[in-house]
């Protein structure tokens, strides 16, 4: 179970490099806006916002990624500590958004669920 968990955390910080990119990078190019469902208009507003969010998104995948590193290296400890950190934030954002703003549901589920999944295998793994 620890590896299922590991591989699971690990494609959760994956996806959060992605957004990530979207939010931090190319959130006014034509492709993002439709991810997002923005103007350009809207965009341009919000470029500050979502630059800045983008980043927690990052740091979210760096602790989660260097979590699953470490438990991989046998750094079990410190590991788990990072891997629980980075993604059981995933997943409290998720919620927030889910519940904030039920429209969004598709993407509270896309941000929530693999890293539940992950945090709930890796612990079973560790028991």
């Amino acid at each position: 179970m620890i590896a299922v968990g590991l591989v699971l955390i690990g494609l959760a910080a994956l996806i959060h490099v992605y957004i990530f990119v979207l939010e931090s990078l190319t959130w006014t190019s034509p492709r993002t806006r439709a991810t997002f469902g923005t103007t350009l208009e809207s965009a341009e507003a919000t470029r500050e916002m979502a630059f800045n969010q983008g980043f927690y998104n990052l740091f979210l995948a760096i602790a989660a990624g260097a979590g699953t590193a470490l438990v991989a290296a046998g750094q079990v400890t410190v590991g788990a500590t990072l891997a629980f950190t980075g993604a059981g934030s995933m997943v409290l954002a998720g919620l927030v958004l889910l519940l904030s703003s039920t429209a969004k549901r598709g993407a509270a589920l896309k941000q929530l669920v693999i890293p539940l999944l992950g945090t709930v295998a890796l612990a079973v793994g560790l028991l």
